[in-house]
């Protein structure tokens, strides 16, 4: 059962920094017989998992600060999440949709801890009035 996997991946994974999770190689929650289950729609931290050159790394930062910056723009909840603990966090929340969608938060517990939203934030606004 795919929600059983991803709450055993978010117990596994979920608290671990990204050099902690690389280390666990614990399987994505998302693989079945080999194929990802949500390809056409995964998540900008899947589409450049293999991208480690300089101009993908660039690209994927573009884009994903484009996103945060839309985001926080509409008054809608923005930051890095581990997707493990944010996909369990979504699937155990009835409501999350509705929370996101006026303001608050229903991933907070599957954020990045070391991405800072108050500096991010303050890059993002200066980056808006250049």
């Amino acid at each position: 059962m795919l929600g059983k996997r991803i709450a055993d991946a978010d117990q596994a994974v979920g608290g671990l920094s990204e050099e902690q999770r690389l280390t666990a190689q614990h399987a994505c929650p998302l693989i079945e017989g080999e194929l990802c289950l949500a390809y056409k729609i995964r998540p900008l931290a899947c589409r450049g998992h293999a991208a480690i050159s300089t101009p993908h790394l660039v690209v994927r930062s573009l884009v994903q600060n484009a996103l945060m910056a839309a985001l926080r723009r509409a008054g809608l909840a923005w930051g890095l999440y581990e997707v493990n603990r944010a996909l369990n966090c979504a699937l155990s929340a009835p409501h999350a949709l509705e929370q996101w969608m006026s303001g608050e938060d229903p991933l907070t517990n599957a954020r990045i801890l070391d991405f800072d939203l108050i500096e991010a934030g303050a890059i993002l606004d200066a980056a808006a009035t250049a």
